[in-house]
This record gives structure tokens, sequence and C-alpha cells, in this order.
């Protein structure tokens, strides 16, 4: 079992700058790929960025391409979420979660553990 903590959320004016962070527990972070998620009030929770085991290969929605970046340190248990040149929609709880099964990175459905989230609030 993996248990996930986020932090590094708050108030960012709009076209700047927050760093998240997820840290896991246990030994077996490492056989995980990792994704970040948002939900947005009375909206669905969608995916943001997700990144393999090793760190290799990264993945991005849309809308958050080019402006946010995801990494991972293995040996620290923890996955980051850089967001940069943030926009008012950009304003959601961002959850972090961790998938050992799939390929497909981009579904809520295939994550097993998912933390309890860390709000983000971007003001105009």
């Amino acid at each position: 079992q993996v248990q996930l903590v986020e932090s590094g959320g708050g108030l960012v004016q709009a076209g700047g700058s927050v760093r998240l962070s997820c840290a896991a527990s246990g030994r077996t972070f490492s056989r995980y790929a990792m994704g970040w998620f948002r939900q947005a009030p009375g909206k669905e929770r969608d995916f943001v960025a997700a990144i393999r085991r090793s760190g290799g290969s990264t993945y991005y929605a849309d809308s958050v391409k080019g402006r946010f970046t995801i990494s991972r340190d293995n040996a620290k248990n923890t996955v980051y979420l850089q967001m940069s040149s943030l926009k008012p929609d950009d304003t959601a709880v961002y959850y972090c979660a961790a998938n050992s099964r799939t390929v497909v990175l981009t579904r809520l459905r295939d994550y097993d553990y998912w933390g309890q989230g860390t709000q983000v609030t971007v003001s105009s």
C-alpha cells in the first residue's frame, strides 16, 4: 500500500509559479507511475500530467503543456509538479496518484492510490 501526501498549494497571482510536491510512503515508490489530476469546483477530476516509473517519459494535458513540468525523485519518494504561467482557470484541488498496472496513464480509473489533494487558487 502507498500513502500519498501533497503539499505546496496556496494562493498565487496569474502569471506566477508554484511547485507542488507529493511524498509517498513505503519502499516501493519506484514501482509506480505517478500522475497529477485536478478538480475545479463543480467539475470532474481531470488528468494534468503523468510520469513513468523511471522518470524517462512524461505526459501532459494539452491545457498545461509548456507551462507545467512533472518530475520525480525516487530516492526521496517524491513527485513534483512545477506550475508556471498560471491562469485563473488553473484554480483547482490538485491530487497526486499512483498507478502500478497500466500503460495508459491519463485515465482516472487506472490509478490505485490517491492523496488528499492540495488547493491551488490563481487570482486574476
